[in-house]
């Protein structure tokens, strides 16, 4: 479960009531929306806000590392707030439905000294794919 809210009052993020409605809109478990799909959720919430204070606090919210963009296959980018819970995504390759997932091991572990070549490797983002279960039935 997302924490987002709590961590931008711990940070003192100034919490305007457009910054509020696009975090609350983000906050969740497995929240991965694209910024229009933000903006129609914030829009039903404050119909006032605009499409630019949406894009401005999407950025900013990544920029804070707060908010992860994740880019699937040349889909619109998608914003997942669990940025400080370390995950990997499952993605339809049909619709594009992403869930996060805590996969057993150390993904760091499973790369051999031999295959990374000099680098000091700090993260691991991996992406599994297939078919949801609604696309599967269909």
């Amino acid at each position: 479960m997302s924490d987002l809210l709590e961590r931008l009052r711990g940070r003192g993020w100034r919490m305007t009531a457009q910054r509020r409605v696009v975090a609350e809109v983000l906050d969740g478990e497995h929240v991965h929306l694209t910024a229009d799909e933000v903006l129609a959720r914030a829009t039903d919430r404050l119909p006032e806000i605009s499409r630019a204070t949406v894009y401005n606090t999407l950025g900013e919210l990544v920029s804070l590392g707060e908010v992860v963009e994740v880019a699937t296959d040349g889909r619109a980018k998608r914003y997942d707030p669990n940025a400080h819970h370390p995950h990997h995504h499952l993605l339809c390759s049909r619709c594009g439905a992403i869930r996060d997932v805590h996969p057993d091991g150390d993904p760091l572990a499973d790369l051999p000294a031999s295959e990374r070549f000099g680098f000091t490797v700090s993260d691991v983002e991996m992406t599994y794919r297939g078919l949801c279960p609604d696309c599967a039935r269909a």
